[in-house]
């Protein structure tokens, strides 16, 4: 059973990623539930300097494990990580960035929404084309 699936501005939850494909229940979204004990709620992009970080602290992201389908994550790669885990390399000061539209909201109960805002990656601006856009 997943929890409301909005993100830390009270909107639908955007999807983190697809290649490889991430979250705790593997559907490219930070979505979680009362069995994801991690809260796997953080959409980041990945750095080599954070998969350093995780692998001292006894979690090799980097690697591939194909007997559970985990394909080894590399630099850019994006993915949800757990918050308390995004906090901690927060703290050591090497957390990676962050995709707030794709945020689970429940994130905000271990880091506040300024630290997180501000390690946003912000979306570059629309350009304008001159086309008009119809649905």
């Amino acid at each position: 059973m997943m929890e409301d699936s909005l993100n830390v501005f009270g909107e639908r939850l955007k999807p983190c990623g697809f290649d490889p494909k991430t979250g705790f229940f593997r559907d490219g979204c930070c979505n979680t539930g009362p069995e994801d004990r991690g809260k796997h709620v953080v959409c980041v992009r990945i750095t080599e300097t954070f998969l350093a970080f995780s692998s001292s602290r006894g979690n090799d992201l980097a690697t591939p494990r194909p007997e559970f389908g985990f394909p080894g994550l590399r630099e850019g790669d994006r993915w949800c990580l757990c918050a308390a885990r995004w906090k901690e390399a927060w703290e050591a000061g090497c957390a990676p960035r962050v995709i707030l539209a794709s945020t689970h909201l429940s994130v905000l109960q271990t880091v506040p929404f300024k630290v997180l805002e501000e390690y946003a990656i912000v979306p570059p601006p629309r350009r304008n084309t001159g086309r008009t856009v119809t649905d």
